[in-house]
C-alpha cells in the first residue's frame, strides 16, 4: 500500500515515552513524512498552542492522564485552546459513558490504546480532518447567510408553518415595526395584521402551502404604534433548525402608493384644466374668430382697419393653436393602473 504523502502536522499530548513512540510508529506506517510535535503536560501543550498560528496542526492527539491535568477538565481546556483543530483522545480507559461525554465536550474521536492499529489510527486521522473541514465550511456558510439575513436593509423574518410563530427576525424588521427582538419572537404573524385581515392571511397561507412555490402579494401590516402600512411580501419555504418554516421579505410600499395616488390626482386636475381650455375657453374664442371673419368680408373698409382685423385674426389663431396643443398633450396623460 502506498503511503499518504500529504504534509500532515500532528501535536501529540502524551507523557508516556513508550506510548508516544508507538503512536509515531503507527503513523509512519501509512503516512510518509508527517510533522510530529510532543507535549508532555497540559502546560507544555497550552504554551505550544498559544504560541503557534491558528491552523498549524491538522490533528491533536490527547492522552487523558497528564501530570498537571486530567479527565473532563483536561478535555475542556484543550478544546478551548484549539477549537479549529480536531482532537482525538487516546486512552486506556474503557468507560463508555465517559467516552460519550467526551464527544459532547468537543472531542472528535475516542480511541482505546489497547485496540489501536496503524490502519484504524490512519483512518481516524483522515476521517476527522475531512469531517472538520466540512463542518468549517458549513459554519462559514451559515455565518455568511446569517449576515445576509441580519444585515439586510429590508425587513426579513422566519415563521413556523403550522403555528405562525416567529422563529427569527432581522434588525431592519425590528426597527421598522417598532418591536424589540424579545417582543417579536413572542408573537405570531397574525399579531402584525389588522384583526379584520386575519381570514385573508389564513387563506393566502393555505394557498401557498398547497402550491409549495414562491409567494408574493400586497397586504396590510400593523406596527407596534398601531399604524397600518401597505406591505409587498415575498415568501418561500425553508427548513429552519429542523422545522418547516417560511422566510418572508417585506417591502413597505405605503409611501409609493401615496405618491401614485398624488400623481393620479394631479393627472386628473390636468385633464380637467385641459377640458376647460378645450370647451370653455375655446368656445368664445371661436365666436371671436367668426366675428372677425364676418367683418373682413365687408367691402367698405380702409387699409388701417384691414391691418387691425389681420392682427386680431393672427392673435386668435395663435391662441387657438396653443389651446389645441394643450388639449392634445393632455389626452396623452395616462397612468398604468
Amino acid at each position: 500500500m502506498n503511503k499518504d504523502t500529504k504534509p500532515y502536522r500532528f501535536l501529540v499530548i502524551e507523557d508516556n515515552p513508550k506510548d508516544f513512540m508507538l503512536l509515531v510508529h503507527y503513523l509512519l506506517k501509512h503516512i510518509s513524512n508527517p510533522s510530529i510535535d510532543q507535549a508532555r503536560s497540559f502546560e507544555e501543550a497550552a504554551s505550544c498552542l498559544q504560541s503557534s498560528k491558528r491552523g498549524k496542526y491538522d490533528i491533536l492527539f490527547l492522552d487523558l492522564t497528564l501530570p498537571d491535568k486530567s479527565g473532563e477538565e483536561l478535555i475542556s481546556s484543550i478544546v478551548g485552546l484549539c477549537s479549529w483543530c480536531p482532537v482525538i483522545v487516546l486512552t486506556g480507559y474503557t468507560d463508555f459513558v465517559f467516552s460519550t461525554k467526551s464527544l459532547a465536550l468537543g472531542v472528535s474521536d475516542y480511541l482505546l490504546k489497547e485496540e489501536l492499529t496503524p490502519f484504524n489510527l490512519y483512518k481516524s486521522v483522515v476521517y476527522n480532518i475531512e469531517h472538520k473541514h466540512i463542518l468549517s465550511e458549513l459554519e462559514e456558510s451559515e455565518s455568511r447567510y446569517s449576515k445576509l439575513f441580519h444585515f439586510s436593509p429590508q425587513p426579513i423574518w422566519v415563521y413556523e408553518t403550522d403555528t405562525y410563530r416567529f422563529l427569527d427576525v432581522n434588525q431592519a424588521a425590528l426597527d421598522h415595526y417598532g418591536y424589540s427582538r424579545k417582543e417579536f419572537l413572542a408573537m405570531t404573524v397574525m399579531d402584525i395584521r389588522p384583526p379584520e385581515d386575519i381570514p385573508q392571511l389564513k387563506a393566502a397561507a393555505k394557498n401557498f402551502q398547497q402550491k409549495k412555490t414562491t409567494f408574493a402579494g400586497v397586504f396590510r401590516h400593523l406596527k407596534k404604534n398601531r399604524e397600518i402600512i401597505q406591505v409587498e411580501i415575498y415568501c418561500n419555504t425553508i427548513q429552519y433548525k429542523g422545522e418547516d418554516a417560511k422566510i418572508v421579505l417585506a417591502h413597505d410600499i405605503s409611501e409609493n402608493l401615496k405618491n401614485i395616488k398624488a400623481i393620479r390626482s394631479q393627472n386628473q386636475k390636468l385633464k380637467e384644466i385641459a377640458w376647460i381650455q378645450s370647451h370653455v375657453v375655446r368656445a368664445p374664442l371661436a365666436r371671436l374668430m367668426g366675428l372677425v371673419k364676418l367683418l373682413k368680408i365687408q367691402k367698405e373698409k380702409d387699409q388701417v382697419q384691414q391691418e387691425f382685423f389681420d392682427m386680431i385674426m393672427d392673435s386668435a389663431t395663435e391662441l387657438d393653436d396653443v389651446i389645441h396643443e394643450i388639449t392634445r398633450k393632455s389626452e396623452q396623460i395616462s397612468l398604468e393602473e
